[in-house]
């Protein structure tokens, strides 16, 4: 179904790529302004029960709640994936960012005592963090937007021979 879709989507890749790079850079803008009406925060006073039942429910509060903060890391994965046109690697971008989302809070849950340094130190510089993910999201923007994004993908297969990309 996806694989269809997309191969009908083909024939607008070009405009969508070049709108999808204006959301990305827009995307890094925010990220680069830190504007407060995009970093509202909202807490509830109810606290679901502990233990196997709660965990559900704690999994969707804490979803919602990271939904402002993943949101345009996951528009930049999914926008490439699209920009791929096989839905395979779309698939496989997905996974990987999926595993890399995951596998930083695997690795602090399990190392608990030893990542706490670590993670206070990323805290401290969260505002370079951010400006500099959000100068990575305007560069690939400003890439998809120009066609400079697709002119590079072919410059790399022509330099490479059968070149594709990892994921």
């Amino acid at each position: 179904m996806f694989g269809g879709l997309g191969a009908q989507l083909l024939a607008y890749q070009e405009p969508l790529t070049r709108v999808l790079g204006v959301l990305v850079v827009a995307m890094g803008v925010a990220y680069l302004l830190d504007l407060p009406a995009l970093n509202r925060e909202w807490r509830s006073a109810h606290r679901p029960s502990r233990g196997l039942w709660g965990a559900p429910v704690l999994g969707v509060v804490f979803g919602l709640g990271w939904a402002p903060c993943i949101g345009p890391v996951l528009a930049v994965v999914q926008t490439l994936a699209f920009t791929e046109a096989s839905a395979a690697r779309g698939a496989l971008l997905s996974v990987a960012y999926c595993i890399g989302l995951g596998v930083p809070f695997m690795v602090v849950g399990l190392a608990f005592d030893s990542t706490v340094s670590t993670v206070s130190w990323a805290r401290r510089r969260t505002p370079l963090i951010l400006r500099i993910s959000g100068v990575a999201m305007v560069a690939i923007g400003l890439l998809l937007v120009t066609g400079a994004w697709t002119e590079l993908s072919i410059w790399m297969r022509v330099q490479i021979g059968g070149f594709e990309t990892v994921l």
